[in-house]
């Protein structure tokens, strides 16, 4: 019997990643879908192409839209990326690297795709533990995308194929996400986290997406492995 097809959002982050390896390992063909929409750390795209590669996605798409048309982040405006800031400071608010609407523009997409694909399932890497400054990485915000996608389609309201909207690593810390990781064969060398990389594609170790991620692997004994400039 052929596995169920699934939609995942693919960023070539650290969260991704794991998250497509979790997909895989529940069963599921894996479509990655990424987005070029005008990012400023765009090697991700590198990394997605690499993690889709390395996991055994069934196809990888990326789509191309331009969120830079209406700015409002430091990453997608000439807007500078905050550095070196302590935890309680991370972890207070709502952060200018935020992209307003970010996830449900990505969603929307993933969500047109499973149609056309058959699926039912959708899988992001939103994460509201250690880093919840984002309120479109947060459950309330997945419990109405998934109660929106089963009013909105066909598949749903008349095909009797309900949609769900999976987000396992919610309620997980940074370093269990990368425990989950590791176990699940994810190499994460190959992953990209940085907001702020230099010409090479290295991280600057020093923005909020860097200093997590390094608090992640010092929490399970681990190097990172991604390339850091200096």
């Amino acid at each position: 019997m052929a596995e169920p097809a699934a939609v995942v959002l693919l960023s070539g982050g650290l969260d991704s990643a794991t998250t497509l390896a979790i997909a895989r390992a529940e069963g599921f063909a894996v479509h990655a879908l990424s987005f070029r929409y005008g990012q400023r750390h765009a090697v991700e795209l590198e990394a997605a192409e690499a993690v889709a590669r390395q996991l055994g996605a069934a196809a990888h798409r990326v789509v191309d839209i331009d969120l830079r048309a209406f700015g409002g982040s430091a990453l997608t405006a000439d807007l500078p990326v905050p550095k070196d800031r302590p935890e309680a400071e991370r972890t207070a608010g709502i952060p200018i690297t935020y992209v307003p609407a970010r996830n449900t523009i990505f969603l929307a997409y993933a969500l047109g795709w499973a149609e056309v694909l058959g699926a039912s399932d959708l899988y992001l890497g939103v994460n509201a533990v250690d880093y919840s400054g984002y309120p479109d990485c947060r459950p309330a915000f997945i419990a109405a995308f998934e109660h929106l996608a089963n009013l909105a389609t066909r598949s749903a309201t008349e095909g009797g194929r309900p949609l769900r909207v999976h987000a396992p690593l919610l309620a997980l810390t940074k370093g269990e996400i990368i425990a989950r990781g590791l176990a699940l064969g994810v190499d994460f060398g190959v992953t990209r986290s940085c907001y702020d990389p230099d010409s090479a594609g290295r991280a600057c170790g020093r923005c909020d997406s860097c200093l997590l991620r390094l608090k992640g692997f010092a929490e399970v004994g681990r190097t990172d492995p991604a390339p850091y400039a200096g």
